[in-house]
């Protein structure tokens, strides 16, 4: 299937980006964890002639804007090499959130916001953040928002409270998800999507958000912001106003086939972990771990879970390049939920077959358990694309479903 699927230039390119990251990405992962992230964006930005030569830059765009015009099936599967390291797509320029406000901006921007931030941010030379999330209005109704933006002459006046704006801490600007339209009929025309550079007096960066512990920086962060007064000129509207739901679900439907795919890339990097400790770590002379045979229910339900989801992305991926965001919406949903808790358990288990060592800092092991729950949660909950995907399904019964 992935044969039909690869072009000749992808599958000469797959094994080169894989060497590399075996090669001089993997042995820096454990150092690179414990920096501080401003230090370790700094030698990670001088593997960018290699990548450029390799011709791995930007992956996920067209060549006018420095990608390989590769189709959604194949960005997808260079995001699963990719996702075995927790720098893959850093370094490879197309991590979130800035690869989907890039295309965002490339599909909505103006020629001013081209010029002024995505021409940089292709490069390498700025990183952003997207603000919706809020802390007092469930994550999983986007709709449902209380920072507002004020139209005052050529203006906008922003303010509200939001929180985990993920990578604000050293991003150049957010964009903002912010209610401009408040008695439109429809809940679904009330917000709209603003540029807001991060040094405007009144963005106020209250802190990063601790994750399990951990206070992440830089690419790796989780802010809550106040926007106090915020004033912004108009021009700095992406669209039309009142068109923030739609362009949030334009770059949410291939930013989830990212999401899976990277999450498929842990997966096998955390069996591939496992695999070796299972043959390598002795219970008694001459007896492995993998004689145990727990440890190979693991190892053979991993492998087949893994293999299950990349057939259902990858089909998802081909759904998306051919029927678009709206009619790939029941595959996208189906991704989300079931790649996500796949990721969990394959985790688990591999933590699991380490023993003690599995939660220590020496495998990356904890920083996915730790870093990588939140993927039942965020660009919608396992639960909330459950519900979505069942109600469709109901729908051609001749059923509709209203939840309470």
């Amino acid at each position: 299937m992935f044969d039909s699927l690869t072009s000749d230039k992808l599958k000469e390119l797959l094994p080169k980006i894989q060497t590399f990251l075996e090669d001089e990405v993997f042995p820096f992962e454990r150092e690179a964890l414990s920096m501080p992230f401003k230090e370790v964006e700094k030698i990670l930005r001088e593997f960018k002639p290699k990548i450029k030569e390799m011709g791995a830059w930007n992956p996920y765009l067209p060549k006018r804007w420095g990608g390989q015009d590769f189709t959604m099936p194949e960005v997808a599967r260079i995001g699963e090499v990719l996702g075995q390291s927790p720098l893959g797509h850093f370094i490879f320029n197309c991590q979130a959130p800035d690869a989907g406000n890039i295309e965002l901006l490339m599909h909505f921007g103006s020629d001013e916001m081209k010029e002024k931030y995505l021409s940089r941010m292709v490069e390498g030379e700025i990183r952003s953040c997207f603000s919706m999330t809020e802390p007092h209005f469930a994550g999983s109704n986007p709709v449902h928002m209380g920072l507002t933006a004020v139209r005052d002459g050529d203006e906008y006046v922003i303010n509200g409270h939001k929180w985990f704006t993920s990578s604000a801490d050293g991003a150049e600007f957010a964009i903002v998800m912010a209610i401009t339209n408040p008695e439109a009929e429809s809940p679904y025309a009330r917000a709209s999507q603003i540029i807001v550079p991060t040094n405007t007096p009144g963005f106020n960066f209250i802190r990063n958000v601790p994750v399990m512990g951990h206070a992440g920086e830089g690419w790796h962060s989780h802010a809550e912001i106040k926007y106090e007064n915020v004033r912004v000129p108009v021009s700095n509207l992406i669209g039309m106003e009142g068109s923030g739901f739609l362009l949030a679900q334009e770059r949410l439907g291939p930013g989830r086939i990212h999401h899976c795919m990277r999450w498929i890339g842990i997966a096998e990097r955390c069996f591939d972990l496992m695999c070796k400790r299972a043959v390598s770590r002795e219970l008694s002379p001459g007896k492995p771990l993998g004689m145990k045979q727990s440890v190979q229910n693991w190892i053979a339900e991993s492998r087949a879970e893994i293999n299950a989801c990349r057939l259902m992305v990858m089909n998802a991926a081909h759904a998306l390049q051919v029927k678009g965001n709206k009619g790939a919406r029941e595959e996208i949903s189906t991704i989300k939920f079931y790649t996500a808790e796949m990721l969990h358990r394959v985790i688990n288990r591999a933590i699991q077959t380490h023993g003690a060592l599995g939660v220590t800092d020496d495998t990356p092991l904890a920083f996915w358990y730790r870093e990588e729950r939140g993927a039942s949660i965020y660009d919608g909950t396992n639960e909330t694309h459950k519900a979505s995907l069942a109600k469709k399904i109901l729908k051609k019964y001749g059923v509709k479903v209203k939840n309470n």
